[in-house]
């Protein structure tokens, strides 16, 4: 747990209130943006914030159509700028936050960001140095497989952000050494990795909900998932002991997307329940996507509330 030692504690003669800080890391359409809505939403506006590493780009897209290397590149990012931003916000101090427009491609005037109880930081970069990670509580990497990470990017870009189709696709090409290089290496330092996918043993029906398996390091205290758990319950997950790509035991909860809502719904209120709120119901902003409902996009945003609340006790 190398890191670790270097997290920022709150304390009690501090004179602001430190935030629990979340880190949503991924590559570009990977979801981060979806898992950090719900959160918030369910959080409250008045008790957590957002913000997303990628407004600390130094280049527009127009100038990046000229230069060797793209967004994904350290390069094209003010990442000192971030590290320090960050390090302000988990001491409770606000920062003066650059943007950057999506919709345009512009960057545009900064904005004061004032950290709440909860500050969650999604994007390109969280994870990338020793310095920005220590800022965090708890860490994740999103980890679709790279076909379904690709069918989002391009309905999304094409949707939203005023490309072709074909510019996607080959945006995505010129963008692949530089995810290898600098983005998919920040997934050995998250705390949970969160892959959405089909099962592969199962020939589901196309529009089968995607499951989701999240893996879970002991660099944190996962929750006990007992009662969610339990025998007879439900079939909508299971907990494995596995290896993580270097070779590191790890705990793998697999959520499955084919079971009947219902039988999700009670895993999710028994993971509610774990949280202290008995009496209230799970909200209905979890699990939200687009129009319609992922059961285990839920049960990950349940758990990383979890996560959250345990941090900030």
């Amino acid at each position: 747990m190398p890191d670790k030692s270097l997290r920022m504690r709150r304390a009690g003669s501090a004179p602001a209130r430190r935030p629990v800080m979340l880190a949503i890391a991924g590559d570009s359409a990977a979801g981060k943006t979806t898992m950090t809505r719900g959160l918030v939403e369910a959080l409250g506006p008045e008790r957590c914030v957002s913000l997303c590493t990628d407004d600390y780009h130094r280049y527009d897209r127009e100038e990046r159509k000229d230069l060797p290397f793209t967004a994904l590149h350290p390069d094209c990012n003010h990442l000192e700028i971030m590290e320090q931003h960050l390090q302000l916000l988990a001491t409770g101090a606000p920062v003066l936050k650059p943007v950057y427009d999506h919709t345009t491609g512009e960057l545009v005037r900064p904005e004061l960001v004032e950290p709440a109880e909860f500050v969650i930081v999604e994007g390109l970069f969280p994870l990338w140095s020793k310095l920005s990670r220590a800022c965090f509580d708890v860490t994740v990497f999103l980890d679709p497989p790279e076909e379904i990470r690709r069918g989002w990017k391009v309905a999304r870009d094409t949707s939203k952000r005023g490309y072709s189709e074909e510019k996607v696709l080959a945006e995505l090409e010129r963008r692949e050494p530089e995810s290898e290089a600098f983005i998919r290496p920040q997934r050995a330092s998250a705390d949970l990795v969160v892959r959405f996918a089909p099962i592969e043993s199962r020939d589901d029906p196309e529009d089968t909900p995607l499951s989701a398996t999240m893996m879970m390091r002991p660099t944190i205290d996962h929750p006990d998932l007992t009662e969610a758990l339990q025998p007879g319950l439900s079939r909508a997950m299971h907990l494995k002991l596995e290896r993580d790509p270097d070779g590191r035991p790890v705990e793998s909860l697999h959520v499955h997307g084919y079971v009947p809502r219902e039988e999700s719904l009670a895993v999710e209120k028994a993971i509610w329940t774990s949280l202290g709120t008995p009496d209230t119901e799970t909200p209905e902003c979890l699990g939200r996507l687009g129009d319609g409902r992922s059961e285990p996009l839920a049960i990950a945003q349940l758990l990383l509330l979890y996560h959250l609340t345990d941090a900030a006790r």
